[in-house]
């Protein structure tokens, strides 16, 4: 709770949030905007997609990320979409299309390079994120396709503590508390599976020739990750680049499914997984001498025991 407060004043009261930007009809279709205190030259971008087991999922719960990626001179626009039961999985998958399109063609009037985008996604939010990504480059193989963003403007993609079989995940969801009836009823019966699961769907025929469209693909995983476990991220990987894909893969030795999104911003001080994403975007930088480079080291939130008594009353 002390480190929530933090945050969720930050969230309403800073300066560099803007909150609730129109980019659909939905209702929820609705992104926050994280925009770095310099305003020297054009930013590089990161479109997040939160999770949320896919029912309470919500753009708020991107402050954190927000927050650390602005101070890396990163712009972050968190993108929000219908839950369950308003919506189902193509309904999310059609509205953070929907937000990645509007991050593409209008990021510029925010201080954003459209040259410089980047997608982000988080357990459900990371499958979502993903099957908008190999949807759009399905299309893209297609004839006629009309849409208003391309894969080729997204520079590279991360996924964090993500599913990419739903068909291996199901008994698992189910003993995990996410029951199989409510499950099946979010992804539209259980012959839907198929096709939402990307790890499944990149072998098809129909999407071969879109794999290579892919853009580098990288997946972090905790290892002691119960809700999703980490030999999701590792199939997932290993498929894409038996397709031809350029994709990687980081194990955390001893993360929990919320460690790398949650515990381990709040702890402050040197975080492994940020540092990464920030070196991907920043590797393209011309001045190497830019503020990102000099970031201080984070403050801690939250007291390390809180942490731990947190994970150990944490259904995830």
């Amino acid at each position: 709770m002390p480190g929530f407060i933090q945050v969720v004043y930050y969230y309403f009261f800073s300066s560099q949030v803007r909150r609730s930007v129109v980019y659909g009809d939905e209702p929820r279709n609705r992104l926050d905007l994280y925009i770095p205190t310099s305003t020297t030259g054009l930013k590089p971008v990161v479109a997040f997609v939160t999770g949320g087991a896919w029912i309470i999922g919500y753009k708020g719960w991107g402050a954190l990320l927000g927050r650390r990626l602005a101070e890396r001179g990163i712009i972050v626009a968190c993108i929000d979409y219908r839950n369950f039961p308003q919506g189902t999985i193509s309904d999310m998958v059609e509205d953070v299309s929907q937000g990645i399109s509007f991050v593409c063609n209008n990021i510029s009037s925010y201080g954003g390079d459209p040259n410089r985008i980047y997608l982000v996604g988080q357990s459900a939010g990371a499958h979502i994120a993903t099957c908008a990504l190999l949807n759009q480059a399905i299309r893209e193989c297609g004839e006629g396709d009309t849409s208003s963003w391309s894969v080729s403007q997204i520079k590279a993609y991360f996924g964090i503590s993500g599913g990419y079989n739903l068909l291996n995940l199901v008994d698992h969801f189910h003993r995990r508390g996410l029951y199989r009836s409510i499950f099946l009823s979010i992804m539209e019966g259980e012959e839907s599976l198929q096709k939402f699961s990307p790890q499944v769907m990149i072998k098809e025929s129909s999407a071969r020739s879109a794999v290579p469209l892919l853009p580098h693909i990288i997946l972090f995983h905790g290892t002691s990750d119960h809700s999703i476990p980490p030999a999701e991220s590792q199939a997932f990987v290993d498929a894409l680049q038996q397709h031809g894909a350029k994709a990687d893969l980081f194990l955390y030795e001893g993360k929990t499914h919320t460690d790398l999104f949650l515990q381990d911003p709040l702890r402050g001080g040197r975080d492994k997984m940020l540092e990464e994403i920030a070196s991907v975007i920043h590797s393209e930088d011309l001045d190497k001498s830019a503020d990102h480079m000099v970031v201080p080291a984070a403050r801690r939130l939250v007291p390390e025991f809180m942490l731990k008594l947190a994970g150990r009353v944490s259904p995830f």
